[in-house]
């Protein structure tokens, strides 16, 4: 029996995805910024998808949303795209448990002279909007928090973060990778200036995205070319692509409710087994966190099980999991966000993430939780055994 349970790190796109993309691939293959028919007719189909983008993130109008080629592309746009504005470094924010997508820019723009604080969690991934009041300077010009923490699955109280910021007169973005299409988001309610999402991670197809920035805020633009995307991304836009796209957020804003609903209980049902394993520590917050996602560290399990060979044993049995540590050069790092939630150096190489979606099942879940236990309990038996001599 095989089971998928990585997606978080992605979904399989949606058989109507899928037919639209075919579709628009033979139909509406013209250039959307030519002016003839043929143009006009991929034009319709790539402002359609803007539109049902718009729509999944109660945007306020359908000029709002950047498409951009994934989440990667939207939040490095957001941060260099605010920094590049300003003749002189000034000083950003951003948490402590953000994607590399955010924290590698941050970390490129530090290096050039800018300042950066880097806000603390608690054990659970949370950000405190009491120290995010502290942090903010006469020269913050951008905060930067994620919404939902992809490895540990916390979400943050960005409706707080952003007033706080707003009422400061600098700019709050926030990676919402993990959220669109899985809870319902409001871009106007929450009170965010830019919004990160991905298409792939709601059953829309790779290598789609879109920046949300809301009207008023100017952006530095990172390509130089023809001007598409408001002049902020330019580009032929990949029309089939962004057809997908479109149609997946439709159909994730259909089944949102229901299927955010049957998820948690799926969660649910997942960790009441797992959390009675002497060998498993959940992790993250469990008030406050996305509805398909479950993450844990190992404890007292032998030195030479981490995460990443806990993924493969369980890849090798036909279950899908995920690791949270990072691997270089053939050894598994601490992952910074579980180094920065608390955790040890050693614990902090064990991270597993489980993330469940529209194809899981009770049964595909009862499955994993056997065959886990059965590979934890072979991992274990194999370190006690006697050595022969």
């Amino acid at each position: 029996m095989q089971v998928y349970l990585d997606y978080s790190a992605t979904t399989p796109p949606d058989p109507a995805v899928v037919a639209t993309m075919q579709r628009h691939a033979l139909t509406a293959w013209g250039n959307p910024s030519s002016l003839h028919h043929w143009g006009e007719r991929a034009a319709l189909a790539v402002e359609t998808a803007r539109w049902q983008l718009a729509q999944l993130i109660q945007a306020p109008s359908p000029e709002t949303m950047v498409f951009t080629s994934g989440g990667t592309e939207a939040n490095n746009l957001a941060i260099f795209g605010v920094a590049h504005g300003y003749d002189r470094p000034q000083h950003l924010i951003i948490s402590a448990v953000e994607h590399d997508a955010i924290a590698a820019p941050a970390r490129q723009l530090a290096a050039r002279g800018w300042q950066l604080t880097v806000l603390p969690v608690d054990g659970t991934g949370r950000v405190n909007p009491l120290d995010l009041v502290a942090a903010l300077r006469p020269n913050t010009v951008l905060v930067a928090v994620i919404y939902g923490q992809s490895e540990v699955g916390t979400i943050q109280a960005i409706a707080d973060l952003a007033q706080i910021t707003r009422r400061h007169g600098a700019l709050f973005h926030t990676d919402a990778v993990q959220v669109v299409g899985r809870l319902p988001v409001d871009v106007q309610a929450l009170g965010v200036d830019l919004l990160s999402l991905s298409g792939h991670k709601f059953y829309g197809p790779q290598g789609s995205g879109a920046l949300y920035v809301r009207p008023g805020v100017a952006l530095v633009p990172l390509l130089a070319g023809g001007g598409q995307e408001g002049k902020l991304r330019s580009g032929t836009q990949a029309v089939p692509t962004l057809a997908g796209l479109g149609v997946a957020a439709a159909l994730a804003g259909e089944r949102l409710g229901a299927e955010s609903k049957r998820l948690g209980e799926l969660r649910d049902r997942l960790l009441s087994q797992l959390r009675h394993n002497p060998h498993l520590l959940p992790t993250g917050n469990f008030n406050h966190r996305l509805p398909h996602h479950l993450s844990f560290v190992l404890r007292d399990v032998p030195p030479t099980l981490t995460g990443r060979e806990l993924v493969r044993q369980m890849n090798l049995a036909g279950i899908a999991i995920s690791a949270g540590s990072a691997c270089h050069s053939g050894q598994a790092a601490p992952s910074p966000v579980l180094t920065a939630m608390g955790y040890g150096p050693r614990q902090a190489q064990t991270g597993i993430r489980f993330s469940l979606g529209r194809e899981t099942t009770a049964a595909d879940v009862d499955w994993v939780v056997m065959v886990l236990g059965q590979v934890l309990g072979r991992a274990i038996a194999s370190h006690l055994a006697p050595v022969a001599g």
